[in-house]
């Protein structure tokens, strides 16, 4: 009877370990694709995964998260009216205070990865008008066939936010899981008036960002650009 505990409890520990394998791949496979393919996400894949991204964690169960898909027609709308704006330089109507420049490390993080990018798409530093239309590409979500813009109630506050990127990273692995990329994006809030407009959103809900996906285009040079994690926790006892 022991041996079969033992070897029962020795499988299920195979099991987890092949678990964990799958849940790492998953992450690192998971990264920010700034090139997208047109094909839309058939509609039965696509609820299968916000099906999937809708068992984040959420305190007291609160889940005050709510996630606004644009495909198609509305989608090609909203990219032309967002890309509009931020080429015309409207002012931007944000929800949430816009974060100033990073301090320290934070700001060599930022610097790091349009490094990573500019080389990668061939990008001089000194030519301001290609780093300028790259920057305008944020606003038609890097030609991706969907878009994802997440709400969260006008009430909510940190906790709450933290709750939404809890489901935001749900959703992304989610994707990531099923062949398909992402890639979130503070800049599709930077001109929440219009979003809200588009989508008939009212006050009651405040934007905190928007996620692009489909599926990526491997030839879009962009997506050959890499950036590092660096190791930031600290361990006590």
């Amino acid at each position: 009877m022991a041996t079969a505990a033992v070897g029962a409890a020795a499988a299920g520990a195979v099991e987890r370990v092949n678990e964990s394998d799958v849940l790492e791949g998953l992450l690192r496979e998971r990264r920010s694709v700034r090139g997208f393919k047109k094909d839309p996400v058939p509609a039965d894949l696509l609820e299968r995964v916000l099906d999937m991204a809708q068992l984040a964690p959420s305190n007291c169960n609160v889940q005050p998260w709510t996630a606004h898909v644009v495909s198609g027609e509305a989608a090609e709308r909203m990219r032309t009216v967002l890309h509009d704006a931020a080429k015309s330089g409207t002012k931007m109507t944000p929800d949430f205070p816009l974060t100033g420049a990073y301090p320290g490390h934070y700001r060599g993080r930022q610097i790091d990865a349009a490094k990573s990018l500019f080389a990668a798409t061939n990008v001089a530093r000194e030519d301001v008008a290609a780093r300028t239309e790259s920057f305008l590409r944020n606003f038609r979500f890097f030609d991706a066939p969907h878009a994802m813009f997440l709400f969260i109630p006008a009430w909510a506050g940190m906790r709450e936010a933290a709750d939404c990127g809890m489901y935001a990273q749900s959703f992304m692995l989610a994707l990531t899981a099923n062949g398909l990329a992402s890639c979130a994006q503070g800049a599709l809030s930077h001109h929440a008036e219009i979003v809200h407009r588009e989508l008939g959103v009212g006050d009651e809900h405040k934007l905190l960002f928007g996620i692009a996906f489909g599926y990526e285009d491997p030839a879009h040079p962009a997506n050959s650009a890499r950036t590092v994690r660096d190791r930031d926790h600290v361990l006590h006892g």
